[in-house]
Protein backbone atom coordinates (compact mmCIF):
# COMPACT_ATOMS: atom_id res chain seq x y z
CA UNK A 1 0.00 0.00 0.00
CA UNK A 2 2.62 2.91 0.36
CA UNK A 3 3.70 1.74 -3.01
CA UNK A 4 0.25 3.40 -4.24
CA UNK A 5 1.06 6.60 -1.96
CA UNK A 6 4.50 7.05 -2.93
CA UNK A 7 2.90 6.78 -6.98
CA UNK A 8 0.32 9.05 -5.95
CA UNK A 9 2.28 11.92 -4.44
CA UNK A 10 5.09 11.66 -7.77
CA UNK A 11 1.86 11.75 -10.07
CA UNK A 12 1.18 14.87 -7.77
CA UNK A 13 4.43 16.96 -8.28
CA UNK A 14 4.14 16.54 -11.91
CA UNK A 15 3.75 19.82 -13.59
CA UNK A 16 -0.35 20.10 -15.11
CA UNK A 17 0.55 18.56 -18.77
CA UNK A 18 -0.76 22.13 -20.53
CA UNK A 19 1.87 23.88 -18.78
CA UNK A 20 4.90 22.23 -21.34
CA UNK A 21 6.14 24.01 -24.18
CA UNK A 22 5.54 22.77 -27.73
CA UNK A 23 6.33 23.36 -30.92
CA UNK A 24 2.54 23.88 -32.20
CA UNK A 25 2.88 27.56 -29.70
CA UNK A 26 5.85 28.98 -31.12
CA UNK A 27 5.15 31.23 -34.14
CA UNK A 28 5.38 29.42 -37.53
CA UNK A 29 8.51 30.45 -39.35
CA UNK A 30 8.07 32.17 -42.63
CA UNK A 31 9.84 31.68 -46.10
CA UNK A 32 10.73 34.10 -48.31
CA UNK A 33 12.59 34.28 -51.50
CA UNK A 34 15.77 35.35 -50.90
CA UNK A 35 16.82 38.94 -52.77
CA UNK A 36 20.45 39.52 -53.38
CA UNK A 37 19.75 43.24 -52.92
CA UNK A 38 18.23 43.10 -49.85
CA UNK A 39 20.30 44.79 -47.07
CA UNK A 40 20.18 43.88 -43.27
CA UNK A 41 17.09 45.34 -41.45
CA UNK A 42 20.32 46.83 -38.58
CA UNK A 43 22.19 48.35 -41.60
CA UNK A 44 18.83 50.40 -43.16
CA UNK A 45 17.83 51.23 -39.87
CA UNK A 46 21.42 52.74 -38.75
CA UNK A 47 21.25 54.61 -41.59
CA UNK A 48 18.46 56.44 -40.95
CA UNK A 49 19.23 57.21 -37.69
CA UNK A 50 22.54 58.95 -38.86
CA UNK A 51 20.57 60.49 -42.42
CA UNK A 52 21.82 58.46 -44.83
CA UNK A 53 20.14 56.48 -47.70
CA UNK A 54 21.51 53.57 -49.58
CA UNK A 55 20.63 52.83 -53.78
CA UNK A 56 22.26 50.61 -55.68
CA UNK A 57 23.51 51.87 -58.77
CA UNK A 58 24.19 50.07 -62.16
CA UNK A 59 27.90 50.06 -62.61
CA UNK A 60 27.95 47.53 -65.77
CA UNK A 61 25.11 46.40 -68.33
CA UNK A 62 25.47 43.27 -70.11
CA UNK A 63 29.64 42.92 -68.66
CA UNK A 64 30.37 46.09 -69.84
CA UNK A 65 31.03 49.22 -67.94
CA UNK A 66 28.64 51.66 -67.67
CA UNK A 67 30.90 54.64 -66.67
CA UNK A 68 28.55 57.66 -67.67
CA UNK A 69 26.05 56.46 -65.06
CA UNK A 70 28.31 55.87 -62.18
CA UNK A 71 30.28 59.29 -63.02
CA UNK A 72 26.85 60.86 -63.34
CA UNK A 73 25.77 59.13 -59.86
CA UNK A 74 28.99 60.37 -58.64
CA UNK A 75 28.35 63.81 -59.27
CA UNK A 76 25.34 64.04 -57.79
CA UNK A 77 26.71 63.12 -54.32
CA UNK A 78 26.68 59.28 -53.95
CA UNK A 79 29.52 57.41 -52.57
CA UNK A 80 30.23 53.72 -52.84
CA UNK A 81 29.86 51.66 -49.57
CA UNK A 82 32.43 49.40 -48.27
CA UNK A 83 31.59 46.66 -46.27
CA UNK A 84 33.47 47.70 -42.93
CA UNK A 85 31.21 50.73 -43.41
CA UNK A 86 28.46 48.30 -42.11
CA UNK A 87 29.55 46.98 -38.92
CA UNK A 88 28.82 43.38 -38.25
CA UNK A 89 27.82 42.65 -41.99
CA UNK A 90 31.00 41.59 -43.18
CA UNK A 91 29.72 38.69 -45.52
CA UNK A 92 28.02 40.77 -47.98
CA UNK A 93 29.13 40.37 -51.55
CA UNK A 94 31.55 42.87 -52.94
CA UNK A 95 33.10 43.70 -56.24
CA UNK A 96 36.36 41.49 -56.91
CA UNK A 97 38.12 43.31 -59.33
CA UNK A 98 38.37 46.74 -61.55
CA UNK A 99 38.03 49.74 -60.28
CA UNK A 100 34.97 48.98 -57.87
CA UNK A 101 37.27 46.21 -56.59
CA UNK A 102 36.32 45.72 -52.48
CA UNK A 103 32.86 47.61 -53.07
CA UNK A 104 29.60 46.07 -52.12
CA UNK A 105 28.09 44.74 -55.40
CA UNK A 106 26.50 42.61 -56.64
CA UNK A 107 25.47 41.77 -60.63
CA UNK A 108 26.64 45.21 -61.97
CA UNK A 109 25.62 47.02 -59.36
CA UNK A 110 27.50 48.44 -56.39
CA UNK A 111 25.43 49.87 -53.14
CA UNK A 112 25.80 53.39 -52.78
CA UNK A 113 25.11 56.14 -49.71
CA UNK A 114 24.02 59.70 -50.06
CA UNK A 115 22.39 61.97 -47.49
CA UNK A 116 18.92 62.07 -47.07
CA UNK A 117 18.74 65.83 -46.99
CA UNK A 118 19.88 65.32 -50.81
CA UNK A 119 18.23 62.78 -51.80
CA UNK A 120 15.23 63.98 -50.37
CA UNK A 121 15.96 67.25 -52.74
CA UNK A 122 16.79 65.05 -55.88
CA UNK A 123 13.56 62.99 -55.49
CA UNK A 124 11.68 66.25 -54.74
CA UNK A 125 13.51 67.59 -58.15
CA UNK A 126 12.46 64.51 -60.76
CA UNK A 127 8.92 64.93 -59.00
CA UNK A 128 8.46 68.73 -60.04
CA UNK A 129 9.95 67.48 -63.24
CA UNK A 130 7.09 64.58 -63.70
CA UNK A 131 4.67 66.67 -62.76
CA UNK A 132 5.70 69.57 -65.42
CA UNK A 133 5.71 67.13 -68.33
CA UNK A 134 2.30 65.81 -67.32
CA UNK A 135 0.55 69.43 -67.59
CA UNK A 136 2.50 69.91 -70.80
CA UNK A 137 0.62 67.01 -72.03
CA UNK A 138 -2.69 67.82 -70.31
CA UNK A 139 -2.09 71.31 -71.98
CA UNK A 140 -1.20 69.87 -75.57
CA UNK A 141 -4.08 67.74 -75.17
CA UNK A 142 -6.78 70.37 -74.28
CA UNK A 143 -5.60 72.76 -77.09
CA UNK A 144 -6.82 70.02 -79.61
CA UNK A 145 -10.22 69.67 -77.97
CA UNK A 146 -13.61 70.36 -79.82
CA UNK A 147 -16.46 71.70 -78.13
CA UNK A 148 -18.57 69.58 -79.53
CA UNK A 149 -16.42 66.47 -79.09
CA UNK A 150 -14.95 67.41 -75.32
CA UNK A 151 -11.71 64.83 -74.11
CA UNK A 152 -12.52 63.73 -70.52
CA UNK A 153 -9.09 62.56 -68.94
CA UNK A 154 -9.21 59.35 -66.20
CA UNK A 155 -5.66 58.68 -64.98
CA UNK A 156 -5.09 55.83 -62.22
CA UNK A 157 -2.41 53.64 -61.94
CA UNK A 158 -1.88 50.56 -60.05
CA UNK A 159 1.11 48.74 -58.70
CA UNK A 160 1.23 44.78 -58.95
CA UNK A 161 3.67 42.19 -57.93
CA UNK A 162 3.99 38.79 -58.95
CA UNK A 163 2.15 37.28 -61.46
CA UNK A 164 -1.33 37.99 -62.69
CA UNK A 165 -4.48 37.28 -60.54
CA UNK A 166 -6.22 34.49 -62.15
Amino acid sequence: MSKDIDNKTEENNRAPRNSETREKANRPKVWKMPSALELPEEAIKAAESQGITYRWIREAILGQDDKTNVSKRFREGFVPVRPEELPGFHDLPTVDDGRHAGIIGVGGLILCKIDKEIADQRNEYFEQQTQNQMTAVENDLMREENPSMPITTNRSSKVTFGGSGK
